[in-house]
């Protein structure tokens, strides 16, 4: 397997993915430089906060371009804020653009319940994704969020939860996932989810 880089560009809980990926024995460069992008052979988005903070600081610093460059060429995940900041826009506090890997939008979780949704919930798998393989139906992990994604296109959506309602919890276009859930903080279900992205390296 090879070696991911974790994105550092200043919103993300890193050291904790570092260290579960570190775990399973998964090889990982904390990294804010294009150029390791580019030599890397997976890349994680991590993200915690707003969603136009994150998204202007990835573009003041090029690494919006750059993440976008290694679309196709490798896999890419996105967790949390990581996975909203895929799609083409999110409307926190202002609307604005994200990096456009997949297609929708992040608008707030329309639910009669409290948000932010907080804890554990289960999955539902409306489509097989190697990025869930052994995993089954109603497999529990940890969420923290109070916006949602609408994919654009149903075959992009890997995942559900129930909160209140129906809210994606996991997307994939090709080699781009991301997961609004936190697998470094899901147990042994987000280490299998981990473990699995560390298999599609090269």
């Amino acid at each position: 397997m090879g070696r991911t880089a974790i994105v550092d560009y200043g919103v993300g809980n890193l050291r904790s993915i570092a260290n579960a990926m570190a775990y399973l024995g998964l090889s990982t460069q904390i990294t804010g430089e294009a150029q390791a992008l580019e030599r890397a052979d997976a890349v994680i988005l991590p993200g915690v906060g707003a969603f136009p903070d994150a998204a202007d600081k990835l573009r003041t610093t090029g690494l919006d371009r750059a993440i976008a460059a290694q679309a196709g060429k490798k896999p890419i995940l996105g967790i949390c804020l990581g996975m909203q900041l895929l799609f083409d826009w999110g409307e926190e506090g202002r609307r604005c653009p994200g990096l456009g890997l997949i297609g929708g939008g992040v608008s707030r979780i329309k639910t009669p319940l409290k948000l932010p949704h907080i804890g554990w919930n289960t999955l539902t798998f409306p489509s097989e994704s190697p990025l869930f393989r052994g995993l089954d139906q109603g497999s529990a992990v940890y969420f923290v969020h109070s916006y949602g994604a609408q994919v654009e296109r149903p075959e992009d959506l890997l995942a559900v939860t129930d909160y209140g309602g129906p809210v994606t919890a996991a997307v994939g276009r090709g080699s781009v996932f991301g997961c609004q859930f936190h697998p470094e903080k899901s147990g042994e279900v987000g280490l299998t989810i981990l473990r699995n992205f560390g298999g599609l390296n090269p």
